[in-house]
């Protein structure tokens, strides 16, 4: 059993399980109890993790790749570094890779499932290159095709986190010989017109099911990345549009100065052709030829452990006609009818030789003429009577028969329905008629065809079109309406629960469940949670406790303490509540906190027999209105009668003023909203 299994590292990455294994680091699916999530852990392998340097780079290029955030490339998490361990920590994906998924569908792509996939991998790039970060190691094993179709592109600058500018063809970047570009090949600077170069091979692989260069050995397969030029798409399958192949082609240019000069400018020409595939773009043919490099500039090839066979090199001088790149095949073709139109007939014997004339010779030429004008008219008579005829009889047709609507299996062998001709199996398509079904057929029905067409090619139903349901489980709504959009499903109007557990906003259950087969358009019903729910609380009766029992009676409701202030009140209490807000009796949410007003007893100036003679005087009274929001009315008592009254918006203004008249010191008492919220001692002798 792997001794990572089951550690925990870090005090956050619970190792669960292995789930690959590479030439540099072996990737774990482990559980971040921090986020509660499952992800991915590259550990970098231990005889590697000796070497100081090496850790180094491959710390400080996986900080560079972590930075990078883009929908089509797999997100680093986390990058750790310690005394034993060095790993990444990525997001996890469900999928597989897109060598895979071209051995499911035959090596082949369509053409547009092709250009759906290079699309997204070069927009990857775009992002990547902006920053700074090439990859290096572009292929089908680097891309992960997730469920819903979008692709994600793995390893950016770990694959190669030992070399710098310079790539050294060893043993490693061997692994990946089939899709590395001339200059990595020969171990010169490359830049991200490199990275171009292999998404062209990647390109090249998906439309045509074959890799441009074969080989026995990984070195002979490097040498025809730098001499030879491999076939045409459309030489391998003439039904490649022919813009598609050119922008294969001119991102396999050997030379890099022929090549797209970034990812935008290759993704520019991708979008052209998928708005129009039959565009033409005006690139020189002989862009494509192999590069011109001095021998001084390339760098010895290491030899690895083989078998000790040499391997023919892929080049033009080579004798092998089928090596030849379609051009120089084509000049060659050429050359070689030229040299036979030139070629000097044979001479004729004796041609300066004259004829001997004979005596009593006339006879015999006028027998001879008569039989010549004879075998004329015999073969004259024969022609009229044979091929004249029937040149100008009228041309036989027949009709052809109308099969649409019928099931292929039940007629293919009807002889006497098919009249002759011989049924040939066309395409099968996604359709509403049952699977089998003859929906189209060329030549049409009832169409009247001479007699050299002898085949009907026919069109067949291959059911409804059917979309397995994905799973919608972790996802918000908003990422799942667009998931479900994106592979042809239709998001329904949510439903909306509470749930203790799952946050607000997310996916709580789905109907139809993961894996079940759909048409296109079906609708897909939601449950989405509003998070935990909030009980609404019945304000208890606080008025004439104490303000330690009613705080008690607060907490024990799950409300919270507001705001405390004292007043005068002759009939109540000291220490005990004269007012409350929210008032008694009233619904409110859990945690809704509560202010009292604590009466201190009766006001001591009102105790007084013979209050001081005072003078009426004016004073500016400020009332706060801190914690308020919204439209609120303050009003102001003095003696018992209200002396001020406002309606202000209390999210614009903190605080209203009244100008108050009046003798001696008074206590006056605001309410807010009719709630008595607190006093303002006022001397109007001062």
């Amino acid at each position: 059993m792997d001794h990572y299994i089951g550690k925990l590292l870090d005090n956050r990455y619970e190792i669960l399980e292995l789930v690959g294994t590479g030439g540099m680091a072996k990737v774990y699916k482990a559980r971040c109890h921090r986020l509660n999530r499952l992800v991915a852990i590259k550990i970098l392998r231990e005889d590697l993790s000796q070497d100081a340097e090496f850790r180094r780079r491959f710390h400080d290029e996986s900080q560079a790749v972590a930075m990078l955030s883009h929908p089509n490339i797999v997100a680093v998490y986390d990058v750790s570094r310690s005394s034993e361990l060095e790993y990444i920590v990525m997001e996890l994906i469900d999928g597989i890779t897109l060598k895979q998924y071209m051995q499911r569908k035959g090596n082949k792509l369509n053409w547009r499932e092709a250009l759906h996939f290079i699309t997204q991998i070069t927009k990857a790039l775009g992002h990547a290159h902006s920053r700074g970060i090439i990859h290096r190691d572009i292929k089908p094993h680097n891309i992960m095709v997730l469920r819903d179709g979008s692709v994600k592109v793995a390893d950016f600058g770990i694959a190669r986190v030992a070399s710098g500018g310079h790539s050294t063809l060893t043993q490693e970047a061997l692994g990946s010989v089939h899709y590395i570009s001339p200059e990595q090949a020969r171990g010169s600077h490359i830049d991200s017109r490199s990275d171009l170069y292999s998404a062209g091979v990647v390109l090249y692989e998906m439309i045509t099911g074959r890799l441009p260069f074969e080989g026995d050995t990984p070195v002979s397969v490097a040498i025809q990345h730098i001499n030879s030029i491999p076939l045409s798409p459309r030489e391998l399958d003439p039904t490649i549009p022919e813009a598609l192949e050119v922008i294969t082609m001119k991102a396999m240019a050997p030379n890099p100065d022929n090549r797209y000069l970034s990812a935008d400018e290759m993704l520019a020409d991708l979008e052209e052709f998928r708005k129009n595939p039959n565009i033409n773009f005006d690139y020189n043919s002989s862009e494509f030829d192999p590069e011109e490099v001095p021998e001084d500039e390339y760098t010895q090839i290491r030899p690895i452990h083989t078998s000790g066979r040499s391997v023919p090199e892929r080049r033009y001088d080579d004798g092998y006609e089928d090596d030849y790149p379609p051009q120089r095949r084509r000049d060659r073709r050429r050359y070689e009818e030229e040299d036979y139109q030139d070629y000097p007939p044979q001479r004729r014997r004796y041609e300066d030789e004259e004829p001997v004339r004979r005596r009593g010779a006339v006879w015999p030429i006028f027998l001879a003429v008569a039989a010549v004008l004879l075998f004329v008219g015999l073969v004259f008579y024969f022609l009229w009577n044979t091929i004249f005829a029937g040149l100008l009889a009228p041309p036989e047709t027949h009709t052809v028969p109308s099969l649409v609507g019928r099931v292929y299996e039940e007629i293919k062998d009807d002889t006497e329905l098919l009249a002759g001709f011989t049924l040939i199996e066309g395409d099968t398509v996604a359709n509403d008629a049952d699977p089998g079904t003859i929906i189209d057929q060329e030549p049409k029905g009832n169409k009247e065809v001479g007699e050299i067409i002898t085949e009907i090619t026919v069109t067949l139903s291959g059911g409804p079109e059917i979309i397995p349901m994905i799973s919608l489980d972790g996802m918000n709504f908003q990422d799942a309406s667009t998931a479900l959009r994106n592979i042809g499903l239709k998001p329904g109007v949510p439903e909306y629960a509470f749930d203790e557990t799952i946050e607000q906003g997310y996916i709580i259950s789905y109907t139809p469940m993961e894996g079940v087969e759909l048409p296109p358009g079906t609708e897909v019903q939601m449950v989405v949670s509003k998070g935990p729910e909030t009980k609404p609380v019945e304000m208890p009766k606080l008025v004439d406790m104490t303000l330690e029992r009613a705080q008690r009676t607060i907490d024990q409701h799950n409300l919270g303490r507001g705001k405390v202030d004292h007043d005068y009140d002759p009939e109540i209490e000291a220490g005990r509540v004269i007012s409350q807000y929210p008032a008694e009796g009233t619904e409110v949410p859990e945690g809704t906190e509560v202010n009292l007003i604590i009466s201190d007893g009766p006001d001591p100036a009102t105790q007084q027999p013979d209050p001081p003679v005072s003078t009426t005087g004016t004073k500016t009274v400020t009332v706060p209105l801190d914690g308020y929001e919204g439209e609120v009315v303050v009003q102001l008592f003095m003696d018992g009668g209200e002396v001020g009254k406002e309606t202000v918006d209390a999210t614009m203004d903190a605080a209203v003023t009244f100008t108050v008249s009046g003798t001696g010191s008074k206590s006056l008492t605001y309410y807010i909203n009719g709630v008595a919220i607190g006093t303002i001692p006022v001397n109007f002798d001062e």
